[in-house]
């Protein structure tokens, strides 16, 4: 049917194409359509041989999913470190049963295209956090929405940066 130029051709044009599927460390990022932003997380390492075998601990983040935000607490058992949002820096995630687990997406250290996947146990909020004054607050979701509206922030649609933060108070404060 194909000849081996043929199929060449055909897969160097659906790599290409603007509808394949982005991939970064063995991970299509396509299956990971939410964003996660964590705040604070306690760790405790686990290790062997001057070398970390797992990480476990627990934290407070928020899901940006359909548009809104939600906070949440969760528990965590991972092969890494698992590191807070810098500035408003998401990670990838995706629901492994929703409402309870999500798998999240994180960087490797020194190495630009490698990612690693880690699971959290979540309870759901009914608000989201924020950073103001350096502490971590909470408000409703609605009301949070009302400020990603605002400002045109949502990092499930590519806009990874708020506009205008200086016009009007919000609670954002990074």
């Amino acid at each position: 049917m194909f000849g081996s130029w043929s199929r060449a051709v055909l897969m160097i044009a659906l790599f290409l194409s603007p509808a394949a599927p982005v991939f970064a460390g063995g991970y299509n990022l396509a299956q990971y359509p939410l964003r996660v932003h964590i705040f604070q997380r306690t760790e405790q390492a686990h290790s062997s041989h001057r070398t970390v075998d797992w990480v476990e601990g627990e934290g407070k983040a928020d899901l940006f999913e359909g548009g809104g935000a939600r906070g949440f607490d969760f528990g965590f058992h991972c092969g890494g470190r698992l590191m807070t949002s810098s500035g408003f820096e998401t990670y990838p995630a995706r629901w492994k049963t929703e409402g309870r687990l999500l798998e999240i997406l994180l960087p490797v250290m020194g190495k630009p295209d490698a990612m690693n996947s880690c699971e959290l146990k979540v309870a759901m909020k009914d608000f989201a956090y924020y950073r103001k004054g350096g502490n971590l607050s909470q408000e409703p979701a609605a009301a949070f929405k009302e400020w990603m509206e605002k400002h045109q922030y949502d990092p499930q649609k590519g806009k990874t940066q708020p506009v205008n933060l200086g016009a009007g108070k919000g609670p954002v404060e990074q």
